[in-house]
């Protein structure tokens, strides 16, 4: 039996096909299971914040302990003048999060090994940060490209080099993530195949190999929702601080 470890991305309609024009508006697996990762989050952070114990039980512990670690990222990457869009840069990891850790479970869809899903989240932050940038220092912002110390022979090169390295943002954000996610789902179903191709006899290595690779992929899966986190967090730090 043939396994491809491609087949796990395939996007697939569930439910019947709506269509406006030549948009296709369908609910599909990665819908499912962005909408499954929102009503857990939803759930388990109404749960945690429902009763105010004053010895917490393990769905508060969860809550405070997950809002006290955005809180205090925010803090130490873009200062206090970043508290209030902590809503938003904690909903953001806890999405991603969530997406990651379902994309663990067998048979389901990792929704973030997807480019199109991480480019859509990564655009989002880049025009919003954008945004804020241009709201809170105006044309002022554009200093951000004008590195101070800079000789001025060099002034051109620089502000080209800085301008293209902004604009990459959203690209290297999404596939960051992206990469990652797919490349570690992938080995994991390589090595699931060598397990049952093998069979008692000779698959008990590449078993091994799949049991340590699960414990590193739900790690990675934890650090590159923190990584997509810190680094909008970073981002929003250049447009509330202007330090150039």
């Amino acid at each position: 039996m043939t396994i491809n470890p491609m087949h796990q991305f395939n996007v697939y309609r569930i439910g019947p096909e709506i269509k406006i024009g030549e948009i296709d508006l369908s609910f599909t697996n990665a819908s499912l299971f962005m909408v499954i990762s929102s009503l857990a989050i939803l759930i388990i952070f109404n749960l945690g914040s429902k009763k105010k114990l004053l010895i917490p039980n393990k769905i508060q512990l969860l809550a405070e302990l997950s809002y006290s670690f955005i809180s205090k990222m925010i803090s130490d990457t873009a200062g206090s003048k970043a508290k209030p869009y902590f809503s938003f840069i904690f909903s953001l990891f806890m999405f991603v999060l969530f997406c990651n850790m379902f994309g663990m479970i067998p048979y389901s869809f990792t929704v973030t090994s997807h480019i199109i899903v991480t480019f859509i989240l990564a655009s989002f932050i880049f025009i919003g940060v954008t945004i804020i940038g241009f709201i809170k220092h105006g044309l002022g912002y554009l200093k951000l490209f004008v590195p101070s110390g800079v000789p001025l022979v060099l002034m051109p090169l620089i502000v080209v080099i800085e301008i293209i390295s902004y604009l990459s943002r959203p690209i290297s954000l999404s596939v960051r993530l992206f990469a990652n996610m797919m490349a570690g789902h992938t080995m994991m179903k390589v090595f699931g195949g060598f397990v049952i191709s093998l069979g008692i006899v000779g698959g008990w290595l590449p078993l091994s190999f799949s049991v340590a690779l699960t414990g590193l992929e739900i790690l990675v899966a934890f650090l590159q929702a923190y990584v997509f986190a810190i680094l909008t967090c970073i981002y929003l730090n250049d447009a509330l601080n202007l330090h150039h």
